[in-house]
């Protein structure tokens, strides 16, 4: 198995893709908004990698936070609220903003479900600082560690009720970068201590499946490689300091934040300690070259993958689609 998720070019999997994963054998998936057009349409494509496979359990995700990151729209789906609402919320009713995140997760997750999907690149924990780029802005769920862990804790149990498996992000946090790592690579400048409440909330939830890095460059632990790339920061800030157990994959390759190919940037990525590298734009010589790069991957970081995939099997449900977002609507009407 390749230690890569790939992307997809279009609605369905073209002669050249199909062939190129059924060799590679990727990891995963990621969808975007080109790979979304309704359920049924969905619902064939997240059956038709199966098939490639031949395994049920496939790790399938897809940006769905909510707000201005969504990649199923209405009409077909319905629209869910960012991070900020349920901050606010917290700031009245601290229970009934978390019911409220887990409800919303639940829902949400509901709708991935059934087009086949096991996996969304949710919640972000990065704690939101005022004057910074507005990449997080209101995705985030506040400027408090302790809110940001509670609210992300509830929609990782959220989706868990649905049967999809949730990935904090951005590690070590992205929320005091003054630069849309999308477009260049953003430089925090500030101290240990200032830092130590960046990495609270994923400290709190260091037991979540999944994690996704930060493109950032944090001069007070890596003057010269952003997280995705700096083995320090892997080895000693994510996963000592922060003691991060879970499968951790890179931020998109082939974002502007990063120099250099992006097939070695697959292989820096695997080298600094990242289990997998993430290759969203379904670039054929990208992936082929990503393929012939990475190494296979190693048998520990495939039973993370399995235990990841199979740590949402068994938590029931606790209602339909429309009760949780009725549920969900009525606590954040305390708000309004």
């Amino acid at each position: 198995m390749t230690p890569a998720i790939f992307g997809l070019s279009g609605l369905t999997l073209s002669a050249d893709e199909r062939a190129f994963f059924r060799d590679a054998d990727p990891a995963g998936y990621i969808l975007f908004g080109r790979n979304v057009q309704d359920r049924e349409q969905v619902r064939a494509l997240t059956e038709d990698l199966r098939a490639i496979h031949g395994r049920d359990r496939l790790y399938i995700t897809i940006d769905q936070e909510g707000g201005r990151v969504a990649r199923m729209k209405p009409p077909v789906w319905g629209a869910y609220p960012p991070g900020e609402a349920f901050d606010r919320l917290y700031d009245l009713a601290p229970a009934s903003a978390i019911e409220a995140a887990r409800d919303n997760a639940e829902a949400l997750g509901l709708d991935l479900a059934e087009v086949g999907l096991t996996a969304d690149c949710h919640p972000p924990l990065d704690v939101r600082h005022p004057g910074a780029h507005d990449i997080v802005g209101d995705r985030s769920f506040g400027a408090d560690p302790m809110r940001v862990a509670a609210l992300g804790r509830a929609t990782l149990q959220g989706l868990a009720r649905a049967g999809i498996v949730g990935c904090v992000k951005h590690i070590p946090g992205h929320g005091r970068a003054m630069a849309d790592s999308h477009k260049e690579l953003p430089t925090v400048e500030v101290g240990e201590e200032e830092l130590e409440h960046d990495i609270e909330p994923f400290r709190t939830l260091r037991d979540a499946p999944f994690g996704m890095t930060a493109h950032v460059r944090y001069t007070a632990w890596d003057a010269e490689n952003p997280a995705t790339l700096s083995p320090f920061v892997i080895r000693e800030i994510i996963r000592e300091r922060i003691g991060f157990t879970g499968l951790l994959m890179s931020d998109d390759l082939d974002m502007q934040a990063l120099s250099g190919s992006v097939p070695e940037l697959a292989a820096q990525a695997i080298a600094a300690g990242c289990d997998l590298a993430l290759n969203c734009w379904a670039k054929m010589d990208d992936m082929t070259g990503i393929a012939a790069r990475l190494p296979s991957m190693p048998p520990e970081t495939a039973e993370k993958l399995a235990r990841a995939l199979a740590s949402v099997e068994g938590i029931a449900a606790t209602g339909t689609h429309a009760e949780l977002i009725a549920r969900r609507d009525a606590l954040l009407a305390l708000a309004a």
